[in-house]
């Protein structure tokens, strides 16, 4: 990808020190777990717990692109893999913090062709188990929407296994589905799973 000083609309990834908080109605204790947004420096650091909470997710059952059982050498690999696009601005990621360390995350991609830099995409929602059944999921999903308004996206896309819990979420969401595609990836155990594609017009 090329480099950006920082996403349209959005604080540079590279300023301030540490984590954000993020505009919004999951920024307070009234309106949800509070959830921030990790600059460059923030997430390095965050990488370990990061890799926590993805192998918990996939020792979980979430299909992520990764297969079960996942090691935290290998997912704190595939974080640190992302350093350069949140340093660049092209991805922002937030987080969630609880007693025990991250509780959630969700992150957000914008495309960089310039033919499609009015559409983002939600990337790698997740909670952990002992976090779950809380709104948390839908207070990140929320917070990465209004990030993409904020930079200009018009339109937001994802994709996630179908019939999951994440599926259920994405249409109470208001997302639209326009696809199923069968047997589409392998889930966590290996066993070949259906996904569907959702999209999301912002205003």
């Amino acid at each position: 990808m090329t480099g950006r000083p920082g996403t349209p609309g959005l604080p540079p990834a590279t300023a301030g020190a540490g984590a954000h908080p993020a505009p919004g109605p999951a920024s307070g204790a009234s309106a949800g777990p509070p959830v921030t947004r990790l600059d460059r420096d923030a997430f390095a650091a965050a990488v370990p717990g990061l890799a926590d909470l993805l192998a918990d997710a996939v020792a979980g059952g979430a299909s992520l692109g990764f297969l079960a059982p996942l090691d935290r050498v290998a997912a704190a690999r595939w974080w640190r893999a992302q350093l350069p696009s949140v340093a660049d601005g092209s991805r922002t990621v937030w987080v969630s913090h609880g007693p025990d360390g991250l509780s959630g995350t969700v992150s957000l991609t914008l495309e960089q062709k310039a033919n499609g830099r009015h559409r983002g995409e939600i990337v790698k929602l997740m909670v952990h188990r002992d976090a779950r059944g809380r709104g948390l999921a839908r207070a990140l999903l929320a917070v990465a929407e209004e990030a993409a308004v904020r930079a200009g996206a018009t339109l937001l896309l994802l994709d996630t296994e179908s019939g999951s819990a994440a599926d259920h979420l994405y249409r109470a969401a208001g997302w639209t589905r326009y696809g199923i595609v069968p047997d589409y990836a392998a889930d966590p155990a290996g066993s070949l799973q259906d996904c569907s594609f959702y999209y999301k017009r912002l205003a």
